[in-house]
């Protein structure tokens, strides 16, 4: 689906329906906007200044739904999320991948051969690392890129400019500079959908994602028996991730995706072997396989 599939921004202000709200991180016109108007077209978008808010504005009841970014084909994993996830009270309902499609962004009347200073979100600004360095352009880090592409409108000077979405041009009335300037082709961002309340999808009809978290034993080869499990049940891990949690780098907690429901006899097997292994387990979501994961692997 391209940008121009998206419906144009919500009027600030307006009251809307809870039910029929999506939160994001970001201001509108980021691209988890675009990705909340994707999957969920007739819902108003409510921008969240941080992740805490995001998922908190769920919890207080301002919206259905939080859309959540948590990696990248070329820039990986989105920083602070996998510390957020498990104390999030929310649970993962459903995934998407974006396709995202970096745009340099100027004021009216800026031209690219006098662009100096580029402004975006580190994970955008890392996307096209290559593209600012060949033209020797100067980044400049922001919270979110639509964040970014807001304050080169309103501070409207010619040298600097913006990386961002088609949909944060048409909101702050900037110009296209350069059009698709990521570095690797076919760059895409994975989101998670998230409710309040966990979802029991059914295995019959369609390919089913498990997300949890867990912490292994200290005892020797601790890692490799917890997961020893899912390969004699033949069960896929799609994403294994480690993250400190302690100050001393000694407690490391393992973020991870596989194949299946916990309903599924191979699947609990796995798990059962995966909990005598660790400390922790605490299952983060179970929902449908997004057509992405099908299309990327017969393409």
């Amino acid at each position: 689906m391209s940008e121009t599939d998206y419906t144009s921004p919500r009027v600030a202000g307006v009251e809307t329906d809870p039910e029929q709200t999506i939160a994001f991180q970001g201001a509108h016109g980021a691209y988890s906007d675009m990705a909340c108007r994707v999957v969920f077209p007739a819902f108003t978008t409510l921008p969240c200044p941080s992740f805490e808010d995001t998922f908190a504005a769920v919890r207080d009841g301002l919206a259905r739904y939080a859309m959540i970014p948590i990696d990248n084909s070329s820039a990986g994993r989105v920083a602070d999320i996998h510390h957020l996830l498990p104390d999030s009270g929310l649970h993962i309902v459903g995934e998407h991948f974006q396709p995202v499609n970096h745009n340099l962004l100027g004021a009216p009347g800026a031209t690219l051969e006098g662009i100096r200073k580029v402004h975006s979100h580190i994970q955008a600004l890392s996307q096209c690392r290559q593209y600012l360095r060949d033209r020797g352009l100067e980044p400049v880090v922001h919270a979110d890129t639509a964040g970014a592409a807001a304050e080169v409108a309103e501070r409207g000077d010619p040298a600097e400019a913006a990386i961002a979405s088609r949909l944060a041009a048409e909101t702050y009335g900037l110009e296209f500079l350069a059009n698709d300037i990521e570095d690797l082709e076919h760059n895409t961002t994975r989101f998670l959908i998230m409710a309040h309340e966990p979802i029991d999808p059914d295995p019959e009809q369609g390919r089913i994602v498990t997300s949890l978290v867990f912490r292994v034993r200290s005892v020797p080869a601790a890692l490799y028996k917890a997961l020893g499990g899912f390969a004699t049940n033949g069960v896929n891990i799609t994403k294994l991730e480690s993250y400190i949690l302690d100050s001393r780098f000694t407690v490391a907690q393992f973020y991870a995706d596989v194949e299946g429901h916990p309903d599924n006899r191979l699947v609990r097997l796995a798990l059962e072997e995966l909990g005598f292994f660790s400390r922790e387990v605490k299952i983060l979501g179970v929902y449908p396989a997004s057509p992405f994961r099908q299309d990327a692997e017969a393409g």
